[in-house]
């Protein structure tokens, strides 16, 4: 009870700002990866800096990340994945109500850019809304679609990055592809990632309850959603020529999302030596257990799970796609993206090379010292919010 007490106070207080505090809007669609940790990130580190912040986005999401456990409002706005008259319409709505008496609004991600911006378009019709409220936008991923679908998302990327005040790009590749569409500011805003809990279990434990195979057997990790974007069919191309090694190594692949049951038979009918966990929790304890990470991504902005396995201590096999190669340096194995031969054979070395391993997680631990962390990616993101408000006050 003593939390429910807590956490309504914090909400309330939030609801009612002092005086000339700062009022900022975060806005997303719905997220269960790197976008949801990254504005819980802000959300939690601008509350701390005296910031009044409503967080919108759909049902569900507060529970997931607990914005609202953060200090922040959170008001319940559907922002679905694709286009809807009445949706949007309804979404619209929220977000006209969420946006009054805001100094800035921060939209993460094309969806939710474009829907805030249709929302403050009509603010002169609505009383407390202010028409020349700043709309920033954060760019988090490249167009992935293909098709009519990606002609329609490229409309609404030009119409998003000529609409906000401020684009941010997570990597440099998509500062520049705001700056070509034509936005009139566009900069770099990196995302941290979050501090990981502690590992629950010792390496040698953490091994055991995942390992069938004996102590020695390695232990291949990969972490995400299962989408067409993180090429995962890609790593399972790649684990046939893993199986040809004594002792055959495993590969663990955290995650869910749509492409599960087809991996799953695929691991089934090819018996791979691969073995699909599901969403977990305990990434952990997982890297931990991992003698290697592999990213087989088509394109990353700056990877969450490279950031925690490098800072972990676990070697990585990445893919040389957007800010990858930039996040991590000469730190990490990279390959060309859509290669499984390339893939399997980095992977394969890298196990052979006990040695390489130890030197690639001094130099990990070496590059994420220069990794900006939360504070300072908070402390980034509010003078920038300083900078627009002065500049249209």
């Amino acid at each position: 009870m003593r939390d429910d007490v807590d956490h309504s106070a914090a909400r309330a207080a939030a609801a009612t700002p002092e005086p000339g505090q700062l009022q900022v809007v975060l806005v997303l669609a719905a997220s269960s990866g790197g976008i949801g940790a990254h504005v819980r990130s802000l959300a939690q580190g601008l509350v701390a800096h005296g910031v009044t912040v409503t967080v919108c986005a759909p049902a569900g999401a507060d529970a997931l990340y607990g914005f609202s456990r953060t200090g922040a409002r959170f008001h319940l706005v559907d922002i679905t994945p694709t286009a809807g008259a009445r949706s949007d319409a309804t979404a619209i709505g929220e977000l006209r109500r969420a946006f009054t008496g805001a100094d800035v609004v921060h939209a993460h991600g094309l969806r939710a850019g474009l829907l805030s911006d249709l929302a403050l378009r009509t603010a002169g019709r609505f009383p407390g809304l202010r028409p020349e409220t700043p709309l920033v936008v954060t760019s988090h991923h490249a167009l992935d679609a293909t098709g009519m679908e990606r002609r329609l998302q490229r409309l609404m990327e030009r119409r998003v990055a000529r609409a906000a005040d401020l684009v941010l790009g997570a990597s440099s590749d998509l500062v520049a592809r705001a700056r070509e569409l034509g936005a009139t500011d566009a900069r770099l805003g990196p995302v941290a990632a979050p501090p990981m809990p502690e590992a629950r279990l010792p390496r040698d434990g953490a091994r055991a309850a995942l390992l069938d195979g004996g102590p020695d057997r390695p232990l291949v990790l990969a972490v995400g959603r299962l989408v067409p974007q993180k090429a995962f069919g890609l790593l399972l191309d790649a684990a046939r020529d893993l199986a040809a090694l004594t002792p055959e190594p495993l590969l663990l692949l955290a995650g869910d999302g749509p492409e599960a049951a087809g991996l799953r038979e695929r691991v089934a009918a090819e018996k791979l030596p691969v073995r699909l966990l599901g969403y977990r929790t305990d990434v952990s304890d997982l890297l931990a257990a991992a003698d290697v990470l592999v990213l087989p991504s088509r394109w990353e902005a700056r990877s969450l799970v490279v950031q925690e396995a490098m800072r972990a201590g676990v070697p990585v096999v990445a893919t040389a796609v957007g800010g990858i190669p930039e996040l991590v340096g000469d730190a990490a194995v990279l390959v060309p993206p859509g290669d499984a031969a390339a893939l399997g054979r980095a992977v394969r070395e890298l196990l052979a090379d006990p040695e390489r391993r130890r030197r690639l997680v001094a130099a990990g631990r070496q590059q994420a010292e220069t990794w900006p962390d939360e504070a300072a990616t908070v402390a980034q993101v509010l003078s920038t919010y300083d900078e627009l408000v002065q500049r249209n006050g």
